[in-house]
């Protein structure tokens, strides 16, 4: 099997809160991606200017973009950033994967992900995330 091909990622601006809400709780109308479980809602959603808390940087990856069955595209992101000890949540769409890191990590998470070969954008920062 072939390694996945190097991917071009964008730096997504500005930044994203990852939230847990309770069971039955609506997240409102201002999320980028949830997911329902049986234990409750997890939603990310844009940060506020001013925001406190955890603040996550996201990574998109649509200038790559791929279909479902292409293998280890997904992987081909998060495991550098897992061998440079970054936590990652990704939400995963039908076009592309948005990798979210912790904004601290934001410097690292670049520099694993060009030694792995993938190409960081720094110009493509849009104040809306899509």
């Amino acid at each position: 099997m072939n390694p996945p091909p190097a991917q071009r990622l964008r730096v997504v601006a500005p930044l994203f809160l990852i939230e847990e809400l309770p069971h039955g709780e609506s997240p409102g109308d201002d999320w980028i991606a949830q997911v329902r479980t049986p234990e409750g809602t997890t939603v990310v959603r844009t940060a506020a200017p001013g925001s406190a808390g955890d603040l996550w940087t996201g990574f998109y990856g649509a200038a790559t973009a791929h279909d479902l069955d292409v293998p280890g595209m997904l992987a081909a992101i998060v495991n550098p950033l897992a061998e440079a000890a970054i936590p990652v949540f990704v939400a995963s769409t039908v076009q592309a994967d948005l990798v979210l890191v912790p904004r601290s990590t934001q410097p690292q998470a670049v520099a694993a992900l060009q030694r792995a070969g993938h190409e960081i954008d720094p110009t493509s920062t849009p104040t809306t995330p899509f």
